[in-house]
Parts: C-alpha cells; structure tokens; sequence
C-alpha cells in the first residue's frame, strides 16, 4: 500500500485538534448470575436504589437488592440475552419516563416506550421524569371539593367522587370493575369536549397491569370509536409483560399524570388492578430471596401501595410558591385503583390494605350483577369519605335520602319474602325502593351527564314513578330526559349552576314532564 506523508499530516492534524484531555467514569460491574428474570451484579458499589441498569443488546434493568457484595437487579427485557462474566454498566439516574401531551392518544408499556405501532412519542430529555417522587405535602394540598363525575348515576349520587381523592373500587372478576372505569373515561369528555388542549378537560391515564393483551386491545378500540383516545394515555403491562414491567407499570403512569397536575391540570388515573401489582411485586422479590411474610408477600408491600396512592391529591393554589417543582397550583390528581377479590373477601390482606389507604369504596356484588342490577353496586357497604363535599348542591340535596330509602327497601325486601299482609306504608316503602333501584340501572358505555342524573333522581325521590310499573321504569327515564331537552333545554344549566337546591320553576317543569310521560305512557 503506497502511503504519502502529506496525506497521513492532515489526518494527525485533525485528530489533534480535536483531542480533548477530559476524562469520564463510568461504573461497571460483572453479571454473577442470571435467572428467572433476576440478575446478580457484582462491581457497582455507587449504585443506588432504583437506578437503571445496561446489560447491552437493549436490555435494561432495574438494582432493587442493594447487598453487601453484590446487586440485586430485575431485567426488563428478555433474560435469554443476559450471560454469566456479561459487563452491566451503571446510568447513575433512577428509572426515568416519558412524560407531556405528546403522550396523549398513545399505548406505551411501563418504561414510556410505544406499544401501539404509531411511530416514536417525540419527546425530549427534558420531558423524563423519574418514575418515583415524592408525595405533595400537607401545605402543598388543598381540600377536596370539586366533583370528578363518573357519569354512573349509582356513584354520582350515593358514593361521589372529587378531584384529588383516592376512591377504591374492589369486587370479584367479572362484576363490572373495568366497566366502570371505561364509562368514567368517556364520562370525561363532558368536562371540556374532549380537546386535550382545553385547560378544563380532564386528562385520563389508564394503567392495565396483567390483563389479558385481547381485553387492552379492545380497550383501547372502545376509547378510540368514542374519541375518548385524545385526552387519554394508556399504560400496557399485559400479563405476558415480565413481572417487573407489571410492578412498575403503576409507577410510570402516575409520574406521567403527574406532570399535568403540576402544570395546573386536573387528571384522573386508573390502576386495573393493584391486586396484580402485588402479585408480581411477590414474584419479583421472591426471585430476589427477600424473606415472605404473611400469604407470602414481602414486609413492604403496604409501603408498595402507600406510595403510590399518597401522590393522588388536590394542589393549592400557593403550591408552586412553597416548591418550585409545581408550575401552577390548583391542579389535581385523582386515583381509582381497583382491586380484584376472591369470592367477596374484603378482609384479606391486600383488600384490606388499600381500603385503609384509600379514601372510601365502591363494593361490585357478584349476587346483585348476576341478578341483572348493573352496575352492581353495594350501597350498603360502600362509602365515600369525601362525601356531599363533592357533589353540586341539587346532587346534594335530590339524593340525600337515596341511600337511606334503598337501605329500607332490602330490609323491608326480606320481610315481604314470606307473605305476610303489609300495611300501606310498607307497601309504599317497597314500591318507591324497586323503582329507585330500577332508576340507577344503566348501559354500559352510556354514561349520564349531572344534569341528568339530578332530574332523574328526582322523578325517583319525589313519588313520580310511584304509580308506573317497575318495568317501564327505563322507557320512562328515556322519555322523560329528551322531554326535558326538548321543551325546556334551559332546565339542564340551571341545576348545574344552582347554588342550592333546584330551582323552584325547574321543579315544577321536571313534575309537569312527569306528568306529561306518565300520561303518554297510560299510567
């Protein structure tokens, strides 16, 4: 090979110029042994807690086994790749993920990454956020005041939910829980037209951690055909994800609801389910030989939960004055975890763990699902610890005695079981209880806006339905609202705007409409 001097100079000369005498450390360690989804590191002495691991050939990994000689880490990826003598190099930054509105409309997985074949998020380093972050603190929160409406009239009415709350919704499989959660998402786009850019929009993340890859698929078509998709992120860790990606899942998709809470947005977050969560946060640290405890759950499985719900809340307006981290108070995020029980066991240990968590309950009853009352819920056991506090006041005021009268219906429903002669004032008692629980049925993918669900209560709680068949119950609520919509559209702002009780003109129009449908009807 013939070489020419000047040629070889010019080559030097650039190299030389562009040397630079800064030098870099990097931490490096030695893989010791892999399986089962869990590798030992040895070498990172400056690892910390959480921090993201290199394993090369794309697999990640996560150091939750801080140990005297070695590192304790689960892979988020395939373990085939990862080999006994492998070089693990240390990020030395916590387990971060995207996060910001080019997220909405997307499926990602539990590090951010999309799953729903849409091309790359196009989002920056400035948008990572660590998935683990402090809870506001008291100073930074403000009461709970202002309703999240699920659109469900059963919740809206007995068991309301406010922005900023954490309310449990706990039940056996196939009582309606994700049902429930569907319809509060398409229930939103009532709360600003469904404009992601509309400051009153509520943003939705919805956390699938185990589920079936066929149920998040028809998820994600359900809020897609309803255009609910735009103000919505979908988290997947489906139940063939690996363990560690369900665990984190939940993380990740409260840090990204998190960063429009602190721009001064309201969100609301779905955890589907956190009994899944538990059952892979075991796994994983089984696999890391941490000592079980009771049904075999690591000691700190309570913190596991506690963590995460405490990060739902409502910001005060002084927040971004007492920590620079909120750029604009007033925002909110509220958490609907959801926990999936075994034959209607409350008291078991996860159940009863998040109950104590949370901020109230909404109990689904398989025996009143499969009697056709849908959606299911047990009015009697579920609660709400927020209260009247977040409903509007007609709500307030129409419902009050809703729960009270259907607690002395099902009371009243055993006595009239065995035949017994009853007074009139029984009689009444059952026949106002069997419409009032006819009243709160609904379709699925129907929700119903407040205005709505106030006028219908009221029809319910004011003896109108008294004289009609229980059977004719839905064909008169479906009458009676487009009646109102037509002859009186005026009716449905003024209850929402009402100070009080409903105004007393609306009243007398909803009783005059009762009347008009009851006569259409021949009852």
């Amino acid at each position: 090979m013939d070489l020419r001097p000047a040629e070889v100079t010019s080559i030097l000369e650039k190299e030389i110029e562009g040397f630079s005498q800064d030098s870099g450390m990097q931490s490096v360690g030695t893989v010791l042994s892999v399986g089962d989804g869990v590798a030992r590191v040895y070498g990172l002495d400056d690892c910390v807690m959480n921090e993201l691991l290199e394993f090369g050939d794309g697999v990640r990994g996560v150091a939750l086994n801080l140990e005297e000689d070695n590192v304790g880490c689960v892979l988020l990826g395939s373990a085939t790749k990862v080999k006994e003598g492998q070089q693990v190099k240390g990020t030395g930054r916590i387990i971060s993920v995207p996060t910001g509105p080019q997220l909405l409309g997307r499926v990602v997985n539990a590090l951010g990454d999309p799953v729903d074949g849409k091309g790359p998020l196009g989002t920056s380093e400035e948008d990572l956020r660590p998935i683990e972050q402090p809870a506001p603190s008291v100073v930074e929160r403000q009461p709970v005041d202002t309703p999240m409406q699920t659109g469900i009239k059963a919740i809206d009415a007995m068991i309301p939910i406010g922005r900023g709350q954490r309310e449990l919704i706990i039940g056996d499989r196939q009582t309606g829980k994700t049902a429930l959660l569907i319809d509060t998402i398409l229930s939103q786009k009532t709360t600003g037209g469904g404009d992601p850019e509309n400051p009153s929009q509520v943003i939705c993340i919805y956390v699938a951690v185990g589920q079936k890859q066929s149920t998040v698929v028809d998820i994600v078509k359900r809020l897609e055909a309803e255009g609910a998709m735009k103000y919505s992120i979908v988290v997947s860790a489906s139940a063939i994800d690996e363990a560690s990606m369900q665990y984190l899942s939940c993380y990740a998709g409260c840090t990204m609801g998190e960063r429009f809470r602190d721009e001064g947005r309201d969100v609301v977050i779905f955890y589907d389910d956190l009994y899944k969560q538990a059952l892979a946060y075991r796994q994983v640290m089984l696999l890391l030989r941490r000592p079980p405890g009771r049904e075999a759950f690591p000691g700190d499985v309570f913190n596991l939960h506690s963590r995460l719900l405490e990060r739902a809340a409502r910001l005060s307006d002084e927040a971004p004055k007492i920590n620079p981290r909120y750029k604009a108070g007033g925002g909110s995020l509220t958490a609907l975890p959801v926990v999936e029980t075994q034959e209607g066991d409350v008291s078991a240990y996860i159940p009863t763990n998040v109950i104590s968590i949370t901020d109230g309950q909404i109990f689904l009853e398989g025996s009143l699902f499969n009697a056709g009352i849908r959606p299911a819920v047990n009015a009697g056991i579920s609660v709400s610890r927020v209260g009247g506090a977040a409903q509007i006041p007609p709500m307030k005021k129409t419902a009050g005695s809703l729960r009270l009268d259907l607690a002395q219906y099902r009371e009243l429903q055993a006595f009239a079981q065995f035949g017994s002669d009853l007074d009139a004032a029984t009689q009444r008692k059952l026949t106002r209880g069997e419409r009032l629980v006819e009243i709160l049925k609904q379709h699925q993918y129907q929700p119903v806006e407040v205005a709505d669900q106030v006028m219908v209560i009221f029809a319910g709680t004011s003896g109108a339905l008294d004289s009609i068949l229980a059977s004719d119950v839905r064909e008169f609520e479906k009458q009676y609202i487009a009646y109102m919509h037509d002859t009186h559209p005026e009716a449905a702002e003024a209850i929402r705007t009402a100070k009080k009780d409903i105004p007393d003109e609306v009243k007398a129009q909803l009783k005059a409409a009762a009347d008009v449908i009851k006569k259409q009807m021949g009852a």
